[in-house]
């Protein structure tokens, strides 16, 4: 009778981690959310018209929570907002290895060539990117006619971009991306896959948009996300520090497990334009 009762609570608690499994697949896998905000920037060129950007991040094709289908309906959604410029803040694939990248760069092409924007887009790598194939997926974005930035800087419209290397993979350096800066013209944005970048950002960069932290991913009730990937005051959305603000996406895949709770896949269109802009 004892053992029967063990086994009985044994695929009970089984039965349940399934169940809590599914749905937290269910939750990764569903259409991402669609946040917008206002940035008003204090260097915003005299005249200019605001600007709409598109942030999006950490694909992370490979994973169980990201394949062509879902990434086909997440660029259908974005070409119909009709943004002026796109902004990937890196991570396009899942795993480790370059037999990763061998299958889904090709996926990746394929999907990411559809976006369309008048000013492009402009793409920075994350720390998956270098674990499997940074250069596959630096040539890829290349054919599609992205802007890579790696520590460089570019005059995107009324803005200059400053494009990060990735930080938790040694590939972060913050001065030839302010020397090539300084050299530009328009408002001063940043864009990183981690948020931490704003430690380092200069006082003439005014947003900073970033990804990699998944908004969590898992944030538990009463407690909070038990892994955070940066400061928890970065983990998600817009923050506002001294004299910048930073916008952190939750991204579209899934990283390590492909589950989701309390933290629903997004992607953000962000108005950009002079101070009297901002929400």
């Amino acid at each position: 009778m004892l053992m029967r009762r063990l086994l009985l609570a044994c695929l009970l608690v089984i039965a349940a981690f399934s169940v809590l499994f599914g749905v937290g697949v269910h939750n990764a896998r569903v259409d991402p959310v669609l946040r917008r905000t206002s940035v008003g920037l204090p260097d915003w060129p005299r005249g200019a018209p605001p600007m709409t950007v598109a942030l999006l991040s950490d694909i992370h094709m490979e994973s169980m929570t990201m394949d062509p289908q879902r990434l086909r309906r997440v660029v259908d959604r974005v070409n119909t907002q009709r943004p002026d410029l796109i902004v990937i803040a890196g991570d396009f694939i899942e795993g480790v290895g370059r037999a990763e990248a061998l299958h889904a760069v090709p996926i990746l092409e394929a999907e990411l060539r559809r976006l369309s924007a008048p000013f492009g887009i402009v793409a920075v790598l994350g720390n998956h990117d270098y674990g499997t194939d940074e250069v596959a997926v630096a040539r890829m974005l290349r054919r599609i006619g992205a802007t890579l930035l790696i520590n460089g800087s570019a005059q995107v419209g009324p803005l200059r971009v400053a494009g990060m290397g990735d930080q938790s993979t040694g590939h972060f350096h913050i001065a030839p991306a302010m020397f090539a800066l300084l050299r530009l013209q328009g408002a001063g944005v940043m864009v990183a896959h981690s948020p931490e970048a704003t430690n380092w950002a200069k006082p003439y960069v005014h947003l900073l948009l970033a990804g990699h932290t998944h908004c969590g991913q898992v944030v538990l009730p009463f407690y909070g996300a038990p892994i955070d990937v940066a400061p928890p005051r970065y983990r998600c959305g817009v923050i506002h520090d001294p004299g910048r603000t930073i916008i952190v996406t939750g991204g579209l895949g899934t990283s390590n497990l492909p589950i989701r709770f309390g933290a629903p896949p997004d992607w953000w269109l962000i108005r950009i334009g002079p101070s009297s802009t901002s929400q």
